[in-house]
């Protein structure tokens, strides 16, 4: 009797220690989980009977560690060390480690009994001084908030600027689990992408990896970005977060998508708005047209010189107006995802020919040649007839417009590119040329190159943007190769068809 009250004696007295004592078998299995342990780790001693020591409360690299301390137990009778372990929420603490074999009279293995303390805050304080005897000036003189911590989580060390980004006084983040700076829904899985990253440590620069926040001590939450650099001592890796307040950049993002959706919102009224006014817009002006038409024609009775200069610029300017609103019609038409195209098989020599006699009294009119080079009957595209056209008719109309002598021409030719055949439509003038300078604005909606042009050549600056989005649309695109003085030649290259 007086010995098994001594036993409750020294199980008593065990559980009394605020150290983890632990017993195993040769195998590392646990046979004995004191009061401390259970303080320690967080398990029960109904969680940790039967289970593997290591793997309760040192996997990972820790793990490793355990097992030589039990190898050298088992060969050398005891041993020690210190590392990290987790305890069953997952937070890792420092842990230093002594172990003993216990062996009978006839020095047959008994048990194993290891002593476990947890020295978590001594670890941070070495490692807080470490950091400050090297690093602290370097670090407040960082404008990002810096926040060190060791391979366990705890921080040795954070600026000024991060303790004020914080919310939290002078040196009191200091031995706190670094998850006590992120929203409590993030803190679990955060724990896992530490543990996995002081297992591939490497440089992690600004802005790259998940979205984040952090957690004010006030309990307010802000977005953040974070770099994280290793860095070796001898006191083991310590990981050094630059961490950056991003609410204002955040809201100026915010405010920029909101305007561009409003823009985009406003922008698509106004297409839908255009495309739906065709009738309105066209009908008065071809109202118009038909009467200036019909008075200059004579037909109600005779005018005189003054009266038909007077309508044959009514009839000009209207007709001007006409071409304003149709290209912009067109545009809008186009931006609205509205106009549609029906590819057909066009043979170019054909098409070509219709342009230059629709255009060829223009350029006689200015004693102007319009010619054609010789193509091919067989060369044809597989486009849209109408956009095709009206692109053609809006670079040869340019074209004459902005030349004063000389020439325009046309010429259409076959080349392959990467590995397709297309057909190239090239018009060429002698005219003004266009500068390197002023080429870069040809195709923006409204671009006139400069206020003497304008005056000498009227025109709404629509043509090339309107030409270069029917090209888009139907898969071809236009280059402009000019100098100025020297002409121009403006290329549409399509697929062959």
């Amino acid at each position: 009797m007086a010995k098994l009250m001594n036993a409750e004696v020294v199980a008593r007295l065990l559980d009394e220690s605020p150290d983890a004592l632990i017993a195993t078998d040769a195998r590392g299995r646990v046979i004995y989980w004191s009061d401390g342990a259970e303080s320690v780790f967080g398990y029960t001693r109904a969680e940790a009977l039967d289970q593997s020591l290591n793997a309760l409360v040192a996997p990972g690299e820790g793990a490793d560690v355990g097992r030589d301390i039990l190898r050298a137990v088992l060969e050398q009778g005891s041993a020690s060390g210190e590392f990290p372990h987790r305890r069953k929420d997952g937070s890792l603490i420092y842990v230093a480690t002594s172990g003993k074999a216990i062996r009978a009279a006839d020095d047959t293995l008994e048990y194993l009994l290891f002593a476990k303390k947890d020295v978590t805050r001594m670890k941070v304080m070495r490692d807080a001084k470490l950091v400050d005897a090297r690093f602290r000036d370097l670090l407040e003189a960082m404008p990002d908030g810096i926040v060190m911590v060791n391979s366990s989580g705890w921080i040795v060390f954070s600026n000024s600027q991060a303790e004020t980004l914080f919310g939290y006084d002078h040196g009191e983040l200091r031995g706190q689990p670094i998850e006590v700076l992120l929203p409590e829904r993030f803190r679990a899985g955060h724990v896992g992408h530490r543990v996995k990253y002081f297992g591939q440590l490497r440089t992690r620069a600004m802005g790259v990896g998940l979205e984040l926040y952090g957690l004010r001590r006030d309990g307010s939450e802000f977005p953040v970005e974070i770099s994280l650099s290793p860095l070796e001592t001898e006191e083991g890796i310590l990981v050094s977060s630059a961490i950056r307040d991003m609410t204002e950049r955040k809201r100026i993002e915010r405010a920029l998508r909101e305007q561009n959706l409003e823009l985009e919102k406003a922008n698509l009224i106004k297409d839908r708005f255009l495309a739906s006014m065709s009738h309105e817009l066209r009908t008065p002006l071809n109202a118009i047209l038909g009467f200036t038409g019909t008075l200059l024609m004579r037909l109600p009775g005779p005018i005189n010189a003054e009266q038909d200069k007077q309508l044959t610029t009514i009839e000009a300017s209207a007709n001007h107006l006409l071409s304003l609103i149709n290209d912009l019609l067109d545009l809008a038409k186009i931006e609205s995802g509205k106009l549609e195209i029906h590819p057909q098989p066009i043979a170019c020599r054909a098409l070509i020919e219709e342009v230059v006699g629709t255009l060829r009294p223009l350029a006689a009119a200015k004693s102007l040649g319009f010619e054609v080079a010789a193509i091919p009957d067989n060369l044809q595209v597989y486009t849209d007839r109408r956009a095709l056209s009206q692109i053609l008719i809006n670079l040869c109309n340019n074209a004459i417009k902005f030349t004063e002598q000389g020439q325009v021409s046309i010429a259409c030719v076959r080349h392959r590119e990467h590995g397709q055949h297309e057909v190239e439509i090239a018009v060429s003038d002698t005219g003004i040329g266009i500068s390197q300078a002023d080429q870069a604005k040809l195709f923006h909606a409204f671009a006139q190159l400069d206020s003497s042009t304008t005056r000498r050549h009227e025109g709404t600056g629509l043509g090339l943007h309107h030409s270069r989005k029917l090209a888009d649309l139907i898969g071809g695109r236009i280059a402009c190769h000019s100098e100025s003085g020297q002409g121009s030649v403006f290329t549409l290259t399509l697929k062959e068809g």
